[in-house]
């Protein structure tokens, strides 16, 4: 038998002929195009591979009933305080400037009919923030 000949046969045939199967990749995550039903599964794996764990959920700073309702009080009320900030600055009846002091905390502002200057300053820190509004001006 002459390997001269045979091995560039082979070599022949292997190459010229085409994949017996191809490649086709298809992504796992639904984010890409992966199948939907994988993301509780995916989510499930990135949850328990989460190390971190917030105060609130390590049981390190657990509140009080006491604590949580005084929390969410003082969220209503601050809630309602910056609804009568906002009235008296964008409402029906806004009033050109003025001067609302709460707390620690005074907002000043001024409307010039362009723009609306809010002037916060914080007493605790002394820190003061200054936020330019333009209005919008119709004829």
């Amino acid at each position: 038998m002459r390997y001269d000949r045979v091995i560039p046969a082979v070599l022949f045939l292997a190459f010229s002929t085409p994949a017996a199967a191809d490649l086709i990749y298809k992504p796992i995550n639904p984010s890409f195009g992966g199948e939907p039903f994988n993301s509780s599964h995916l989510q499930g794996l990135a949850g328990t591979q989460n190390l971190f764990k917030p105060e609130s959920q390590s049981g390190a700073q657990q509140q009080s009933q006491t604590e949580r309702f005084l929390s969410q009080l003082q969220s209503r009320l601050y809630s309602s305080l910056a609804t009568q900030v906002s009235e008296a600055i964008f409402g029906e009846n806004a009033q050109p400037n003025g001067t609302i002091t709460f707390d620690d905390q005074q907002v000043v502002f001024i409307n010039d009919g362009t723009t609306i200057e809010l002037v916060i300053t914080d007493f605790t820190t002394g820190q003061v923030t200054n936020i330019v509004i333009p209005t919008l001006v119709t004829n």
